[in-house]
């Protein structure tokens, strides 16, 4: 049967509609209306109306945007990185207390969009290219986030997977590739409880996200039974009628950013009143929206107001400084660290073992910016060490540590000589300062960001996957002069590494991604062994940029500024053609050698698997939609499907045995991918499970990751439903490994 509503949402229900009953239409617009851009303290604000003080809501998924004191979180690409769900959940609830100190009812974020596109602007906001580790992601941010007292909201609702012509691209998607990719994360953060959604610029199969019935009303709200509100993007609200279809609340609230004008407010008053729009649907999107205030318990007294100002920084009178970073530096830390993954490590080149005589950098992503931190507004520029990409989903550095500070303090120690260059172009000087020295450490990287800044060339998304400011050139450069090589890379997402990776005198590489304010600390760690690597990649690293699925879809129109909306009119189709084939999915299918598989990453130390089982979970026998699932039948169509408890409880067992056979104590992350069999018509190889340890040398632990109902099923377009595959579940071959492509254990599922 569907499940019911929760305690604590029919409580945050009741409450809601009792504060109503006493709202007149007019006020009760208002709640779903935003006040408009910069016409409020944060970047979007719902007024006061009688005894409801109004909402706040600010950006970003890596922090509170446009505040001071605050921390620069790891992006939530690091944080999928990791691989690490207690990491995750941490972040989260930090990043939450940072964002109810500051008065902030509504944080904008987790972002958990696909990298369907290596190049896709915003990537590095997400949670990377496999929809089960996105959605394990965004289920512990947002219990991290909630448990703070802050409201989450889950976005780009949906297929927002680039940037280019954002607002008038149709992404054009089959049903079963939306809900076993795209759909995936969503479902788990509504799961989690998540207060808010927040749907997206584009147009879903010729439709606008924001007025898509389908998947507003149809799916999100009916199929995954969502109890919170949906709200637009900023300035995605196409129409009036778009209430109809399931948007509940329209930021910032006027038709284009500051222009004055809504589709809501005294429209939306006037549709009610002749008749257009039922008032019911205004008390439903008002009733959603109080309730998910009530649900956080965000009516309290004690509940901070907004203490900053997003748009007057320098205003006295409306920023009070309050500072809400507490120690959690050492998360930051921590997890950079954490989400450090080790490529390369010839004849054990690293760990630096501090006897270095000297010791060489190379590169402006070694330093420190030229004037501070935030140089660049929304960090749309770079001159010095890259800890976030750029566009709405940052926060201001309240202190940005880079390498060479961190390395510089860690060589003192030892009393290791330290020389540099930041310069990324006199190649000829960085090879001659490479000669002789123990160990040279070249920083690269690559950025990209949202669509409403353009670096060099690079409008949001990546124009191509090769590092910036000649990066390459000086690996090879320095590697000619050197033999002990050593690549940081600091990086939105993928890149091209074959002009070196094979060179013989580069021994280390390491993937510091965007590692936020510790940066530095965070690399030393790793560096000089205080952190057994234990990262895995969120997406595959290719050998050639054509050997990914998809790539970004252009289009120029006369007249037109890509980005902006222009008249509801579709420019561009973007058809998913490779269908459930994404990222690792693709290789194995197309038979394709990457240069790293996605989940690949090496350790310090070795570990062995053995003695894998596969048992079942007795479950309730007199379930009737369980009883049709073992049946071969789909799951009923009916609200709350897609969550329903008996479909994600744990249904079967996969136990096995890892042992670090090296010497230094480390993390290692076992993986669990399922094979189904060819008429399922899955991809080769998909991600189902994971977990984190750490083991002593010689230390054994038994390991144990539940499969669930949902896990093993398929999603049937016809009757719209969960389903096993047509063999049974005998047929379900389960690999258990350290990434991808490094199976060290094979079964099948328990019949």
């Amino acid at each position: 049967m569907a499940p019911s509503r929760s305690a604590a949402w029919a409580t945050a229900y009741q409450k809601a509609e009792a504060l109503l009953a006493d709202f007149t239409l007019h006020e009760k617009v208002n709640v779903t209306t935003g006040v408009g851009w910069e016409n409020g303290l944060c970047v979007g604000n719902i007024g006061a109306i009688k005894s409801f003080p109004g909402l706040c809501l600010e950006d970003s998924p890596l922090g509170v945007r446009d505040a001071d004191f605050v921390t620069a979180f790891p992006a939530g690409i690091n944080s999928a990185t990791t691989w690490n769900r207690d990491l995750m959940r941490r972040r989260g609830l930090f990043m939450g207390r940072e964002h109810v100190g500051k008065g902030v009812n509504i944080a904008l974020g987790p972002m958990m969009n696909l990298g369907r596109n290596a190049a896709g602007g915003r990537n590095w906001e997400g949670f990377g290219a496999d929809p089960f580790l996105a959605g394990e992601t965004a289920y512990e941010t947002v219990l991290g986030l909630q448990n703070a007292g802050v409201q989450a909201c889950a976005k780009h609702f949906i297929n927002n997977e680039q940037e280019h012509y954002r607002m008038l691209e149709s992404s054009n998607v089959d049903d079963r590739t939306q809900h076993e990719l795209y759909a995936h994360p969503f479902l788990k953060s509504v799961m989690a409880g998540v207060a808010s959604v927040m749907c997206s610029y584009n147009l879903i199969n010729g439709t606008y996200a924001c007025e898509n019935d389908k998947m507003l009303n149809d799916i999100l709200k009916r199929e995954f039974g969502f109890q919170g509100f949906v709200m637009s993007d900023w300035g995605a609200t196409e129409s009036t009628i778009s209430a109809i279809t399931g948007l509940d609340m329209t930021m910032a609230g006027d038709i284009t950013l500051g222009s004055h004008t809504t589709f809501w407010g005294p429209n939306l008053t006037a549709y009610v009143e002749n008749g257009t729009i039922p008032e019911s649907r205004v008390d439903d999107m008002a009733t959603r929206i109080l309730a998910s205030w009530y649900f956080l318990h965000q009516d309290v007294p004690a509940y901070p107001k907004t203490n900053f100002n997003a748009f007057l920084p320098g205003d006295l009178a409306t920023n009070f400084h309050v500072d809400v970073q507490d120690d959690h530096d050492q998360l930051v830390r921590e997890m950079g660290a954490a989400s450090t993954v080790l490529l390369k490590n010839a004849n054990g080149a690293l760990p630096l073992t501090g006897r270095e005589r000297n010791l060489f950098m190379a590169g402006s992503d070694a330093g420190p910016a030229d004037i501070g931190p935030n140089k660049f507004a929304d960090q749309g520029g770079q001159t010095g060490i890259l800890a976030m990409g750029w566009g709405s989903g940052t926060a201001n550095f309240t202190y940005l540590i880079s390498p060479y500070e961190a390395i510089q303090h860690r060589a003192r120690k030892h009393r290791t000589s330290i020389s540099w260059t930041f310069d990324d172009f006199d190649l000829d000087r960085a090879g001659n300062m490479a000669i002789g020295q123990s160990v040279c450490l070249v920083f690269i990287n690559s950025d990209s960001g949202e669509d409403y800044i353009t670096v060099d060339g690079n409008e949001g998304d990546r124009k191509n996957l090769t590092a910036w400011h000649g990066g390459d050139d000086l690996v090879l450069a320095v590697a000619a002069q050197n033999n002990n090589t050593m690549v940081v890379v600091h990086s939105v997402g993928p890149l091209i590494l074959e002009p070196w990776i094979e060179h013989p005198n580069v021994t280390a590489v390491l993937w510091a991604g965007l590692p936020g304010t510790e940066a530095g600390n965070a690399l030393v760690d790793v560096l000089y062994g205080e952190w057994n690597p234990s990262g895995r990649l969120p997406y595959t690293i290719a050998k050639n940029a054509s050997d990914y699925p998809a790539g970004i879809v252009e289009g120029e129109i006369p007249g037109e500024t890509p980005g902006q909306a222009g008249g509801g009119e579709i420019v561009l189709n973007v058809t998913y053609s490779e269908g459930l084939e994404i990222d690792y999915r693709w290789f194995d299918a197309k038979n394709i050698t990457p240069r790293f598989e996605f989940g690949f990453g090496l350790s310090y130390t070795t570990f062995e698997y053995s003695d894998l089982e596969i048992t079942s979970i007795p479950g309730s026998d007199d379930e009737e939609d369980e009883a049709l699932w073992d049946a071969g039948e789909a799951t009923r169509i009916e609200e709350g499907s897609s969550t329903a408890l008996w479909l994600h409880r744990p249904a079967f067992n996969v136990t096995f045995k890892v042992t670090n056979s090296g010497h230094l104590y480390g993390g290692d992350i076992p993986q669990v991918y399922l094979q189904h069999p060819p008429s399922a018509l899955e991809p080769p190889s998909i991600l189902k499970g994971f977990t984190h340890i750490e083991l002593q040398p010689g230390e054994t632990q038994v390991v144990g990751i539940t499969l669930s109902m949902y896990d093993l099923s398929i999603w049937d377009v016809v009757k719209q439903g969960w389903r096993m595959p047509e063999e049974g579940l005998g047929a379900i071959g389960v690999v258990v490994g350290r990434s991808s492509r490094d199976g060290r254990l094979t079964g099948k599922v328990a019949q």
